[in-house]
């Protein structure tokens, strides 16, 4: 198992466990919590009392650090079995919502997830931009995941800046590995990939991924095909009732923040 030659700084960590438990089929890009260098970073990484640690991180100028090696777990995003298979990358970024990065340290971490995946044989980089259908995915060979930290912790991390990018990452790095043309993308219809209006008579994957939380998390019973009929509208409409929102049948920003939580 290799390393990114992609590093321009190593400082390793003694807060891993080594070797990791489980092959690489993820990525978990985090938030800092302020503008670092790749130095800083590893020095708050080198202390135990810390007890924390990432396989890499990003810093606000574009360089990169590294921190724990790939074939060790870092100890990143509150969960022991996400770590072991996901590669970690701390990225530079504000101290306050939204959490924005660089666009140096942008375009770094990009570079950087682009080459996690190449090395590890993978030519596919997927973000469901949902925990349940995520952690319930198994990846064939050539896939990678993506996961995000708040799925493991009462944590905002990666912050509403990355994490709104999501998407726009897994399109570009599967762009890269492909060597497709250049995408463009309209930024102002980054949020609505992850949280559509759906309606009755709605058919996506998105209402499919609604089906499947009303059924774990409120007992809907509902068939899992995608199609937002009379039985789901139902669903929804005595959901939002029993959790107090505003009862309309419609899965609006209102509902997915509710069935997401």
């Amino acid at each position: 198992m290799s390393n990114s030659a992609l590093v321009d700084y190593v400082r390793i960590s003694p807060n891993k466990d080594a070797p990791r438990n489980h092959s690489i089929d993820r990525v978990t890009i985090h938030c800092v919590v302020g503008q670092c260098s790749v130095e800083t970073l590893g020095a708050i990484f080198a202390r135990e009392s810390k007890e924390a640690s990432s396989n890499y991180g990003v810093g606000y100028d574009g360089r990169v650090g590294m921190y724990v090696e790939e074939k060790d777990r870092s100890w990143c995003s509150s969960s022991g079995e996400n770590d072991n298979r996901a590669v970690t990358i701390e990225v530079a970024s504000d101290t306050s919502e939204p959490y924005a990065v660089t666009e140096k340290a942008y375009n770094a971490m990009i570079d950087l997830v682009t080459d996690i995946c190449r090395r590890n044989g993978k030519n596919r980089i997927i973000w469901f931009g949902n925990r349940v259908q995520t952690l319930a995915y198994v990846p064939q060979p050539n896939e990678m995941v993506m996961t995000v930290h708040r799925w493991f912790a009462n944590k905002s991390c990666p912050g509403t800046y990355l994490y709104n990018r999501h998407q726009q990452i897994a399109d570009e790095v599967n762009r890269r590995l492909q060597k497709l043309p250049p995408i463009e993308v309209d930024e102002s219809e980054v949020c609505e990939v992850y949280l559509p209006v759906l309606r009755m008579n709605d058919e996506s994957g998105h209402v499919r991924t609604v089906q499947i939380l009303l059924n774990k998390y409120f007992n809907a019973r509902l068939t899992e095909d995608g199609i937002f009929g009379a039985q789901t509208y139902k669903a929804v409409w005595a959901y939002q009732k029993d959790r107090g929102l505003d009862v309309d049948g419609i899965v609006g920003a209102q509902t997915w923040s509710q069935l997401l939580k």
